[in-house]
């Protein structure tokens, strides 16, 4: 998913990598906090790939800074992930939050619907923390109250996102 940040953010705009560093923080930091080991080396990797080019600027102080800026075949990358997103894309909250993020960058709304739709499809089928006997628990049926405010919570997400991601669906779906 840091790849796809950086990609993301630097389609907005040419970055510096504090900055860049900053608005990642801003999406995700608080649950996956970003270190410079992790960061640096994805953007050198991003950067040996094609995909991110970097030029040095005067910095406001006595220091350059990089400025970081996205290439076309880096454009293209972002694109192809957010078309074909991973499963692991889909399923997990944070990692389907920071999709969703850059998602507007699709210029087809019928692209756009369909990763929704994946999403939908995956929160459609019956899941829980705990199972019995194969078997999803719901939250009524939790031992203790603290399950049974995991089971409450999660569903009441569940259901609101549902919602929303019926009417997105419905939205992109007018614009075709």
């Amino acid at each position: 998913m840091l790849e796809l940040s950086i990609l993301g953010f630097l389609c907005e705009e040419p970055l510096h990598g504090y900055e860049l560093k900053a608005r990642i923080q801003g999406l995700s930091g608080h649950i996956r906090p970003v270190s410079d080991g992790a960061l640096y080396p994805a953007i050198a990797r991003l950067v040996k790939a094609g995909l991110v080019e970097q030029h040095t600027e005067p910095g406001s102080g006595a220091a350059p800074r990089r400025i970081l800026s996205l290439t076309e075949a880096g454009r293209a990358d972002l694109l192809a992930r957010l078309r074909h997103p991973k499963e692991v894309e889909i399923t997990d909250g944070q990692r389907f939050f920071t999709l969703l993020s850059f998602l507007r960058h699709l210029p087809d709304p019928a692209e756009q619907a369909a990763v929704l739709r994946r999403r939908q499809v995956f929160l459609d089928t019956p899941a829980s923390f705990f199972y019995r006997d194969g078997e999803p628990v719901r939250a009524e049926e939790a031992p203790d109250l603290f399950r049974q405010g995991m089971l409450r919570i999660a569903r009441a997400t569940g259901t609101e996102e549902k919602r929303w991601l019926a009417e997105a669906i419905a939205a992109l779906e007018e614009r075709n």
